[in-house]
């Protein structure tokens, strides 16, 4: 019963509409009515300015960090443990077993942000809630995904092609590291999350690739 309802509390934790309620308190308005009607830092900037943005993708990240921290917490894991490393034997098994439910805590949050209940299920893209999420699970792997989101969006100053190239090189992150540099011990697990994350968000970002596709994407400025 416990893992089920930790899975519950991270959906509600990512459902947090920080970006619909700052907008809401600053200017009075639906973010959702703005620009991709998404409730994203992106989205929050074009509506009520950088400083805003800034504060939303803080917040965004920390809920998603806050999310799996108290699935550890309560599943019994260290908060700071990183995909189970150095576990072996009967133990690392068990820890094992654990993570796959830090992993489904850890999508649900990314879902949460996405489909927020308090929202009728209409929310952001979950990038930033992913950052933070991945944070969490697979530090590596979300640094080198920003040097892909950065690359990109210096390139293209496209932010929606920068999210969507950072979010599906988490898993091939995750993968070259646990071949190359260190063993991750909880891989399937975190390979789980980390490809059903990108998933989702590339989900998310569905229109974007639409407009990406017909050459009419909002840069960023």
């Amino acid at each position: 019963m416990r893992p089920l309802l930790v899975v519950v509390i991270a959906y509600l934790i990512g459902s947090i509409p920080f970006g619909y309620l700052i907008v809401r308190a600053k200017e009075g308005g639906d973010i959702r009515e703005t620009g991709s009607g998404g409730t994203g830092a992106t989205n929050v900037s074009r509506r009520a300015g950088k400083g805003a943005g800034v504060i939303v993708l803080l917040l965004d990240a920390l809920k998603g960090a806050a999310a799996v921290a108290v699935a550890k917490v309560l599943l019994g894991l260290s908060i700071f443990a990183n995909s189970g490393h150095g576990s072996q034997g009967a133990a690392g098994s068990a820890a094992n077993d654990v993570y796959w439910w830090v992993a489904a805590a850890a999508f649900a949050a990314i879902l949460g942000h996405i489909f927020p209940v308090w929202l009728r299920f209409r929310g952001g893209k979950g990038v930033a809630t992913g950052v933070g999420v991945f944070l969490m699970l697979t530090p590596l792997a979300v640094g080198l995904a920003a040097l892909v989101f950065l690359l990109a969006v210096m390139l293209t100053r496209y932010v929606s092609l920068g999210s969507i190239l950072a979010a599906i090189t988490i898993p091939l992150f995750v993968l070259l590291q646990h071949t190359f540099l260190r063993r991750v011990d909880s891989l399937a697990p975190i390979m789980g999350a980390a490809v059903a994350g990108a998933g989702l968000i590339v989900f998310a970002h569905r229109q974007n690739i639409g407009r990406l596709s017909r050459g009419n994407e909002s840069k960023f400025k």
